[in-house]
């Protein structure tokens, strides 16, 4: 049967990944398939943007885990022999993606930020960041299916079409599990999600103690934008929480307006902002990496800079 698969956490990683499915499905002349976990009212809403099929899983027990689906997954893969498997990069889609590679004996190219069919090869090009984020690796797999995980984000939403017309079918529930869910805790987030900032204000080691970090805060504020860091700040000084940290390891952010304050823009940190639609930089030195990158920069000591941006801001 081939076609285009794709599997994510939530509904709205699934309309990303539509974006992408459809997009190498035409090139292909494939059919484009969705899988939907406990969402039957989802299904007319994914065929709208560009699925072919909806595979609808049911709920799970509160025992099992996402990896439950395993075998199911499994057996569908071996039966439909789909050309090309696609997982969004979450943690539990990553390990969720590797098993089923091992056991289909294909190969696995993780956190792709872009795929195109490359005709002449008769194969789907895929790239990901390598080196820090220094270096863009592309990737062609020879093994069926070809299997790649997406992060949230690197896509925006397929857009609705009126008029498409699909076909869902139910999928089995899993078989028991040995693998039992004892326990659930919430981690109560101590930092708003950046990834859906419209704007950023990241803060670096610029600042000389935590306490100046309020500067940055009526700063996000005045532009109605939300907080980031750098890993230091987060990790190694703890002054922000991790969801806070932008960068290889950290979020990926895609704003409309990104502010680096005191940031030197190292690689590992300018890999989650070079989505941004604009960037500016505050930074006493005028050779900082992060000047390469900014749209526009202020050569200036930010504890001189950003009071006089919050003044003029809030004058507007």
């Amino acid at each position: 049967m081939g076609g285009i698969w794709i599997f994510a956490d939530t509904r709205g990683q699934t309309l990303e990944l539509l974006n992408v499915g459809h997009r190498l499905a035409a090139d292909r002349k494939l059919n484009l398939s969705a899988f939907l976990l406990n969402d039957p009212d989802g299904a007319g809403d994914c065929i709208s943007r560009g699925a072919d099929e909806v595979l609808l899983l049911p709920a799970l027990a509160d025992d099992q885990s996402l990896e439950a689906f395993l075998p199911v997954l499994v057996e569908e893969a071996k039966k439909s022999d789909p050309d090309m498997f696609l997982f969004a990069a979450t943690a539990r889609g990553k390990e969720l993606a590797a098993r089923v590679a091992v056991h289909l004996e294909t190969g696995l190219c993780s956190s792709c930020t872009a795929l195109t069919y490359d005709p002449e090869r008769k194969a789907v090009v895929m790239e990901r960041l390598a080196h820090g984020g220094a270096a863009v690796q592309k990737v062609v797999c020879r093994t069926r299916p070809v299997m790649a995980t997406i992060p949230p984000g690197a896509f925006e939403p397929a857009e609705a079409v009126e008029g498409r017309s699909g076909r869902t079918r139910e999928l089995p529930a899993p078989p028991p599990s040995r693998l039992k869910v004892l326990e659930r805790k919430i981690k109560a987030r101590e930092a708003q999600d950046i990834g859906e900032a419209r704007v950023v204000v990241s803060v670096g080691r610029g600042f000389e103690k935590k306490e100046d970090l309020a500067m940055a805060r009526e700063l996000a504020a005045a532009l109605g934008g939300e907080i980031g860091c750098t890993r230091p700040l987060s990790e190694e000084m703890h002054w922000l929480p991790e969801e806070a940290c932008i960068g290889l390891s950290g979020a990926q952010v895609k704003p409309d307006l990104y502010m680096g304050v005191g940031v030197s823009g190292q690689i590992q940190h300018v890999t989650g902002i070079r989505n941004a639609r604009v960037i500016c930089a505050v930074n006493k030195d005028e050779n900082a990496p992060i000047f390469s990158v900014a749209d526009f920069g202020i050569v200036g000591d930010l504890y001189d800079v950003v009071p006089k941006l919050i003044q003029k801001l809030k004058q507007m």
